[in-house]
């Protein structure tokens, strides 16, 4: 199952030291590990997860995929371009109105050739049966991906991960502490507690939550326990796992998904100035002002080796451009 994959990105992505970081916050040694460049439309962590759905959509012989999301989905835009690459028909449903100018995410799914239904208030796939419904009689087969590419096939791309990032740090002689990460649909961090299992990886979590909304009734802790009991029979992972052994911190989500506040803006530019490395405004640069907060409070002990897993997202800074301004 693990190895059941379409190869559609770059990988190992590199891990790197942030040495100019490292000394600014000088109890810790920060280090990211770069998945913008997985190479898929810009990259993105999406890429590892839709390896493995586009495979599975193939194998059942699906010609058109559906997937959903905010206009702009990181997501969408790299499930859009999986697809030209796999030759299927891609239709995304996208939160909000049509707008007059189409820029960052969406301005790519459109012109990397996705169908672009757009459904209001719904940005989760509410819609994606009525869709499925139309394209089937129209003579489609479809296969749908859920919110985020989070289900037990879209979270092996990151058991995989946790294989790469261990024989990274083998050769580089190095132990990580704490992984950082934004955890939105849950599929990422659902992989990584499977990978940390069959790859014995001693690093803690330490997920950031970006968006307090629920995903079709369930909370996000919720969609991750479903993944992760699913990963444990399907793997022989022999392990109990309660909701409460679930961890998401939720201490910089409360001004909603996409809202963009100078924590964002402040992360954004100390990386850009620092390290020559661009994040998002929604996801990673949420994300990164977490960290760098646990980080100037010492919520974690000082001397920690602390990683910071980049999810990509780049397109998003230029729908943002006033608020980064």
């Amino acid at each position: 199952m693990i190895n059941n994959k379409l190869n559609l990105g770059f990988f190992p992505t590199p891990l790197n030291e942030l040495k100019k970081l490292s000394k600014k916050y000088s109890d810790y040694n920060i280090f990211i590990k770069r998945d913008d460049n997985t190479g898929l439309a810009s990259g993105g962590n999406k890429t590892r997860k839709l390896e493995y759905l586009i495979k599975q959509a193939i194998d059942e012989n699906c010609d058109t995929i559906i997937t959903a999301g905010a206009q702009q989905s990181n997501h969408c835009r790299q499930t859009a371009a999986a697809c030209s690459i796999a030759g299927l028909k891609c239709h995304l449903l996208l939160g909000g109105e049509k707008p007059e100018i189409y820029d960052g995410n969406l301005l790519l799914s459109s012109v990397l050739g996705a169908d672009i239904h757009f459904t209001g208030e719904n940005r989760k796939g509410e819609d994606k049966e009525i869709l499925k419904n139309k394209l089937e009689n129209e003579g489609n087969k479809c296969f749908v991906i859920p919110y985020g590419g989070s289900n037990l096939t879209g979270a092996m791309g990151f058991v995989n991960a946790v294989k790469e990032l261990k024989e990274q740090l083998i050769e580089q002689k190095l132990k990580i502490d704490y992984i950082f990460f934004a955890s939105s649909s849950g599929g990422m961090q659902a992989g990584l507690i499977l990978g940390k299992e069959i790859y014995q990886l001693n690093s803690e979590l330490i997920p950031i939550s970006i968006d307090k909304d629920e995903t079709n009734g369930f909370s996000l802790e919720e969609v991750v326990i479903d993944i992760v009991k699913e990963g444990f029979q399907k793997l022989d992972i022999n392990k109990e796992i309660q909701l409460d052994d679930i961890y998401l911190n939720r201490d910089y989500d409360k001004d909603g998904y996409g809202v963009v506040t100078n924590n964002e803006v402040n992360a954004i530019n100390e990386l850009a100035k620092n390290e020559g490395v661009l994040l998002d405004p929604v996801y990673t640069g949420r994300a990164f002002y977490g960290m760098l907060d646990f980080l100037k409070e010492k919520k974690i002990p000082t001397n920690s080796n602390v990683l910071f897993w980049h999810t990509g997202g780049l397109p998003a800074i230029f729908k943002y451009a006033k608020e980064l301004k």
